[in-house]
């Protein structure tokens, strides 16, 4: 059993032994791991402040992106809108245009239309008294070639004529 319990003076030299390496390692040893540590310590809290940061500005970025996409979704739409108000602007104007280009060609039309049927009309009116000129010149001197012919046609005149009173 004595190889299990050691003697006292060697308890003691090694307890002195102990308390030498232990003064050696808080003065000079537990400072530098300790300043290490503290290093390390502040190294990962930077590290996560700077990750935070990232984080933070992501979803700034991210936030102005998805801003940035519904406006353009909204000047997209507006932009529609103003070319379907602008294409039904132009296509009215079309046709009130057309429409008022017909009703003139239509007037023109008519006017042209009236011109040219009492031009005609006149120049029938002619064409009739010409006509009836000539037939009552032709009857005129059947009727009247002879001289017992123009008595009767004379004294038949004259008797269907109202009688006037004196």
């Amino acid at each position: 059993m004595e190889l299990f319990l050691p003697e006292s003076g060697l308890m003691i030299w090694m307890l002195i032994g102990f308390l030498v390496v232990l003064f050696i390692l808080a003065k000079v040893g537990w400072p530098m791991i300790m300043e290490s540590v503290n290093k390390r310590n502040q190294k990962i809290s930077d590290s996560l402040t700077a990750a935070q940061e990232a984080r933070d500005s992501l979803a700034g970025i991210e936030a102005a992106k998805e801003k940035a996409i519904a406006e353009s979704k909204a000047e997209q739409i507006r932009i529609l809108n103003e070319s379907h108000e602008l294409k039904k602007q132009l296509i009215d104007e079309a046709r009130e245009e057309a429409r008022n280009e017909a009703e003139k060609l239509i007037a023109d039309a008519r006017l042209k239309i009236q011109e040219e049927q009492t031009e005609a009309m006149n120049q029938i009116k002619a064409e009739v008294i010409t006509l009836s000129v000539d037939i009552a010149e032709k009857i005129l001197q059947r009727e009247l070639s002879d001289k017992e012919a123009q008595t009767e046609y004379i004294e038949t005149l004259l008797k269907d004529r109202p009688q006037i009173e004196a």
